[in-house]
């Protein structure tokens, strides 16, 4: 008998403004990036900060989500402390940038530039 393998959930969800911004980012990136990566780097007021740079490599160890306009990966080693998380992209008059809806964060620094899970 063959086991059938439910499809497994993405780690996290964008919202459609996120996934446009992703296109606009692809759209624009240098010569050779395959995609845009969000990681958890060590800096900040709490201990982690979000970060999307160019990739023009894949990791194997890395979550790779297909959105219409580019593919996000996930850093691996972040990917622990994102599951569940939502992404926007929101701009007003005063700045833009990606919002993050995370689950797993128990706290941030008063300017919200880094997070504590």
């Amino acid at each position: 008998m063959a086991t059938t393998l439910r499809p497994r959930p993405a780690a996290l969800t964008l919202t459609a403004t996120a996934e446009a911004r992703i296109a606009e980012l692809m759209g624009q990136a240098p010569d050779g990036a395959i995609g845009v990566k969000l990681s958890t780097p060590r800096r900040g007021c709490s201990g982690l900060a979000y970060s999307v740079d160019y990739i023009t490599a894949a990791n194997p160890m890395d979550e790779k989500l297909s959105t219409p306009g580019g593919d996000l990966y996930i850093d691996g080693a972040s990917l622990l402390y994102l599951i569940g998380s939502n992404i926007d992209w929101v701009e007003d008059d005063f700045a833009a940038g990606f919002v993050f809806a995370n689950p797993n964060a128990k706290g941030s620094c008063g300017c919200g530039e880094s997070f504590t899970v």
